[in-house]
């Protein structure tokens, strides 16, 4: 058993442990803590192999120990500000530059407004609308019910959304 879960966990760690990463940083927006609770991620994931019952796929299993390991640390840490500055845009080099500034003021916007959400929220959206999870996996990652991501989720971005109208200083009837 133990020589799959060693091909098993390297093969896991080389396809997600970057996405790990970045889910991680987003939920605590230190650089080296989300390294550390990445590495301790992969360390649970190989610690526990033997609980992991292929229910589900080993992405949304690694995922929720992430998500359970990250919200332990956070919880320790008393209430702190979550998610600064994410990760440069994805530009487009055919963009002229006032437009490349244009886009990381819209990005920076987004972000800030997703970091004053609500952290069930915020998760939710990170989980779908960043990470792409279906609504399967993210309600695994999460330990809740299908039902409560699909209303998690239509809250957080109408909460999202208000808060980008308000940050923009239009009025919500010029929709």
């Amino acid at each position: 058993m133990a020589d799959y879960r060693d091909e098993d966990i390297n093969e896991w760690y080389d396809l997600y442990h970057q996405t790990i990463f970045k889910f991680i940083f987003m939920l605590t927006r230190d650089y080296q803590q989300a390294e550390d609770l990445t590495q301790e991620t992969f360390f649970k994931a190989y610690k526990y192999y033997h609980n992991f019952n292929r229910n589900s796929s080993e992405k949304t299993w690694l995922f929720r120990i992430a998500h359970n390991t990250t919200v332990d640390y956070l919880r320790k840490q008393k209430p702190i500000r979550f998610f600064k500055e994410l990760f440069p845009p994805q530009v487009d080099t055919k963009l002229l530059p006032e437009n490349v500034v244009q886009l990381k003021e819209s990005s920076m916007e987004l972000y800030e407004a997703l970091s004053a959400l609500k952290q069930s929220h915020r998760e939710v959206i990170i989980l779908r609308k960043i990470k792409g999870f279906s609504i399967t996996e993210t309600a695994e990652v999460l330990n809740c019910s299908e039902s409560k991501v699909k209303s998690t989720l239509h809250r957080g971005m109408l909460a999202l959304e208000k808060k980008l109208i308000k940050e923009s200083g239009l009025n919500e009837n010029t929709r």
